[in-house]
């Protein structure tokens, strides 16, 4: 406020620079390319495993949502679990015991299901479970 009562509505203030807002636009869009890659690897992981446990309607695989039925079909869980992965801390370890029934499925120990929480770790286990071969452990769970 001036001395004569009056404001002074000029400041500083300046926009960011353009490159700063481009860099950040890329940014955005390399975040977006990355979780993409990684939605379409589930969704190929998820109908390989599908087809592995001869689980009718693999395409479910492609479908967010849905594609956590077909996950509970896998596992052989039933179908009201799903309300389930809507409660928060509940979800974590619903999503274990799902990961445990697929690795079940699939001929693997159910130890391998613990993984689903371990950063980095869940984002290989569905590739380990989708290409790896049926009788890799057989033979330790005798």
């Amino acid at each position: 406020m001036d001395y004569n009562g009056t404001y002074n509505y000029s400041s500083n203030v300046q926009a960011p620079p353009e490159g700063l807002i481009m860099a950040m636009i890329g940014l955005g869009i390399a975040w977006l390319v990355f979780l993409l890659g990684i939605y379409i690897y589930f969704a190929i992981c998820l109908l390989k495993i599908a087809k592995r446990t001869n689980t009718p309607n693999g395409w479910m695989a492609w479908i967010p949502l849905v594609n956590v039925i077909l996950m509970l079909q896998i596992a052989k869980k039933p179908l009201w679990w799903i309300i389930l992965f809507f409660i928060p801390l509940v979800n974590i370890v619903i999503g274990v015991l799902v990961w445990m029934g697929i690795c079940d499925a699939l001929g693997k120990p159910n130890w391998l299901g613990i993984l689903s929480i371990v950063p980095v770790a869940n984002i290989i286990l569905p590739g380990y479970l989708a290409f790896s071969k049926a009788e890799d452990m057989t033979a330790v769970s005798q």
